[in-house]
């Protein structure tokens, strides 16, 4: 991974903390994709832990989706498929993991971080947490993190989003389409909200929660074939001369 760059986990009174980092804005190269699964997969089994929270270092950036060194590095099907296959098996893992998952998202989020935004069980945000889909700036679309945004913003949010790819939502306005469950005015406010809503959920019955959290994921069953198709699609038009031309403009390849 690059330097500087983490996921770790810690575990304080029942709640497990998973948390990203990259200097690069909280893009998350292949490698901490990865890892990012494996963390989240393993925290499923810790049973010193009821309640997962995710989130980023920094203090603005929650995440900036994937990274455009990679995206531009592809040059086969095969490569795009297993690129655009990371964000779609860390919203597999999210989804499928049987505790809570609590999102912290304490900056702007763009592509592949509104995905993770979507896929937690529940999102809360500072006033800095504004979203943005810019796949089509690039020739390519948010094909894989789709799913998760029409199930937590609907057809017409995600619509919204997708076709003006170079505007910012407001952290309000993903309220109140329903991606994030509050928000706050600062990060420290938000910090103790999500460490508060944490430390309740984690008393509860870990057998209830997880009951509860397959039922409301029970739609999502047929999501591993669906975010392998969708990975595809993004593979292909990764190697398109519109995407290949839009990606110089980014990491000068």
């Amino acid at each position: 991974m690059p330097k500087d760059s983490y996921v770790k986990f810690n575990k304080i009174d029942g709640v497990g903390y998973i948390e990203f980092y990259n200097p690069s804005h909280n893009a998350l190269p292949s490698q901490m994709l990865t890892e990012l699964c494996a963390v989240i997969d393993n925290a499923g089994t810790d049973n010193d832990i009821n309640i997962l929270v995710l989130k980023s270092g920094g203090d603005r950036t929650f995440c900036a989706g994937a990274s455009f060194d990679d995206l531009a590095a592809i040059s086969t099907i095969e490569e795009g498929i297993t690129f655009f296959m990371g964000f779609a098996n860390v919203i597999n893992a999210l989804r499928k993991n049987p505790k809570i998952v609590i999102g912290s998202v304490q900056g702007k989020a763009v592509g592949g971080g509104v995905g993770l935004a979507a896929a937690v069980d529940l999102c809360f945000a500072s006033e800095y947490a504004s979203i943005k889909l810019s796949e089509l700036n690039i020739g390519i679309g948010p094909f894989v993190i789709e799913p998760a945004l029409k199930r937590k913003l609907g057809l017409s949010a995600v619509s919204q989003l997708t076709l003006h790819p170079q505007t910012f939502f407001s952290a309000k306005w993903a309220r109140e389409k329903g991606l994030y469950a509050d928000v706050f005015e600062t990060n420290d406010n938000l910090n103790k909200h999500v460490s508060s809503v944490a430390n309740q959920l984690a008393k509860y019955n870990p057998e209830a929660l997880a009951e509860f959290k397959k039922i409301q994921w029970e739609e999502s069953n047929h999501w591993d074939d669906l975010l392998a198709q969708r990975a595809k699609i993004s593979g292909r038009l990764a190697l398109s001369p519109f995407t290949k031309t839009q990606l110089k403009k980014f990491t000068k390849a």
